[in-house]
């Protein structure tokens, strides 16, 4: 039975991966079914099954071991790269640079509070920087601080790790209970709050379309494509039914005269805009409709050829008589406006005669089977750009040394820009959420496991020899950023409860926290948004700290 030992404690390429599974499958089992209250520590637990199994004698071949933590890296931050690139951004547009300066806060202040401790606890810059990230619950940031180490010294530093995986529990933790402790603070009563997030979303204006009959003499003569001149609001025009009856979809260079009853798709409906062209109306377009066949309907990008061009240099009114009305991407539905570039997976909405709908389905794609295979050759090539720009070094003042932006921080940067300019240069960056998914946490479960192998041997040693004071450095790491600016937010800046979870949960890239927040509300999804406005921007500046930690205090 040597041979059935020797899988478990033995060495070579087949032992390695043998005791890398154990751990990842040990992980994920108890990920789903250890749970308090709903909260959980999720992936995470292949850190601790990895530790525990390094512990009781199991080891990985050192270059396996290498090999695994940093592909294993690289995947998991360029498929988080690619999913926030498109927001990247414009997260910081429409009220969302608030929410980043505020989460930006946040980051700064965990970095502060972790050096203020190292300096008063003379905890080295190395094992503090692992608490942290252990306090904020990020992974990615715990790759970039530990490569960053290994390159300015050229070893591993495991107390890194073991600093991370102290102060992880407490920290998912810490940040629901920041999410408690403001609402007892502020004595915030769910009721209410959701009556003023109701007040406050009957006065947004989400996309809709209205009918009106032009009256205004000045409306007369003139073309479609100089209305919004006119109006001073972005309209699309979606079909027209003159003062003769006749219905039809217009182009950008249709005339418009006075007594067309013309419908309307905007992203709101402005009194002024009505009140300007004429009053509102109600027309049975469906009556019209079974009359000149005219349909509804969704339409996706599916085409490569079609990734990157903007609506206006697509010609379609033109080609094909139909009008785009809206777009649908990542859950979030856009105005068709001319200047709006497509991307492999829009969902359209188009009007149009049945048979010239057929044709523009078939120009653009729609065959959503296509979306199932995987974009192997944009994400190996964006791997190529981000590990060569992650090994460039970058001189910086008051570094004796050049200073390289490492696997992770190179992997993340080449990711957003693809994902964010990628279609405007006929690059598809296409995945499908369960791809991305897939990729995502095959290259965390790697780098964990592997993480947890290289700290196994001394965490029990370094636990018992001091190292539980970590703990309570890290729930300080995790609560007083989180209060400050919590307190900041709703005190000053007067955002609602449900944006303010949802800014905790995304400043700290906690998917429990984000879960605790969406279950407080079924009315809205004000912390989704919030969560997701701010995570691009946090998950860069805590890769980007991670390294600076370590460069300029080690």
């Amino acid at each position: 039975m040597s041979w059935f030992s020797n899988l478990f404690f033995g060495t070579g390429i087949a032992h390695s991966i043998f005791v890398l599974a154990i751990a990842i499958a040990a992980g994920i089992f108890l990920g789903s079914k250890l749970k308090f209250k709903g909260i959980t520590l999720g992936i995470t637990w292949i850190l601790f099954c990895a530790i525990a199994c390094s512990h009781f004698g199991m080891t990985l071949d050192p270059l396996v071991e290498s090999f695994a933590k940093d592909l294993g890296l690289i995947l998991f931050v360029y498929s988080i790269g690619l999913q926030v690139g498109p927001s990247f951004f414009s997260s910081f547009g429409k009220g969302g640079l608030n929410l980043n300066l505020l989460a930006a806060g946040i980051v700064l202040l965990s970095c502060v509070t972790a050096y203020i401790i190292h300096l008063l606890s003379g905890v080295d810059i190395a094992t503090m920087t692992g608490v942290l990230f252990g306090a904020v619950t990020n992974t990615p940031g715990l790759g970039a601080a530990q490569q960053t180490y290994q390159d300015l010294t050229g070893v591993a530093n495991p107390d890194i790790a073991s600093g991370y995986a102290m102060a992880y529990p407490l920290g998912v933790v810490g940040i629901i209970f920041s999410l408690l402790a403001l609402r007892w603070i502020f004595r915030i009563k769910m009721d209410k709050e959701e009556e003023q997030v109701k007040a406050e979303k009957g006065e947004e204006h989400p996309i809709v379309h209205f009918d009106v009959e032009l009256m205004n003499p000045q409306v007369d003569g003139i073309r479609v494509r100089d209305l919004s001149l006119l109006t001073h609001v972005t309209l699309v025009v979606s079909r027209i039914l003159d003062k003769d009856g006749n219905e039809f979809m217009p182009d950008a260079d249709t005339i418009l005269h006075v007594g067309d009853k013309v419908r309307f798709v905007g992203d709101q409906i402005n009194e002024r805009t009505i009140l300007l062209l004429g009053p509102k109306t109600e027309i049975e377009w469906e009556e019209k409709e079974k009359n000149i066949h005219l349909v509804n309907r969704h339409i996706i990008v599916t085409k490569p050829k079609i990734n990157g061009k903007r609506i206006m240099d697509l010609k379609i009114r033109e080609a094909f008589q139909i009008t785009i009305t809206r777009v649908r991407r990542a859950g979030i539905e856009l105005l068709a406006t001319p200047e709006l570039r497509l991307q492999m997976g829009d969902r359209l909405t188009v009007v149009g005669e049945n048979e010239a709908v057929d044709k523009v389905a078939k120009a653009f794609g729609n065959s959503s089977k296509k979306l199932d295979a995987p974009n192997l050759a944009s994400l190996f090539f964006g791997i190529v750009l981000g590990v060569t720009l992650g090994s460039l070094p970058i001189a910086l003042p008051g570094l004796s040394q050049p200073f390289k932006l490492g696997l992770a921080g190179g992997s993340l940067i080449v990711a957003i820009l693809i994902g964010a300019f990628g279609p405007k240069y006929h690059l598809v960056t296409y995945t499908t959420t369960s791809a991305n998914l897939m990729i995502r946490e095959i290259g965390i479960a790697l780098f964990l496991a592997s993480v947890g192998f290289g700290a196994g041997k001394t965490f029990v040693p370094t636990l018992l020899g001091g190292g539980y004071v970590w703990i309570g450095y890290g729930v300080l790491i995790t609560l007083l950023p989180l209060l400050i600016i919590g307190i900041i937010a709703r005190k000053g800046l007067k955002l609602d409860y449900f944006t303010l979870m949802g800014l905790i949960a995304g400043s700290t890239t906690d998917p429990p926290a984000l879960a605790y927040a969406t279950s407080q509300s079924s009315q809205n999804d004000r912390a989704a948004v919030a969560y997701s406005t701010v995570y691009p921007l946090t998950m860069f500046l805590r890769v980007l700290t991670g390294q600076l930690m370590i460069l300029f205090f080690l």
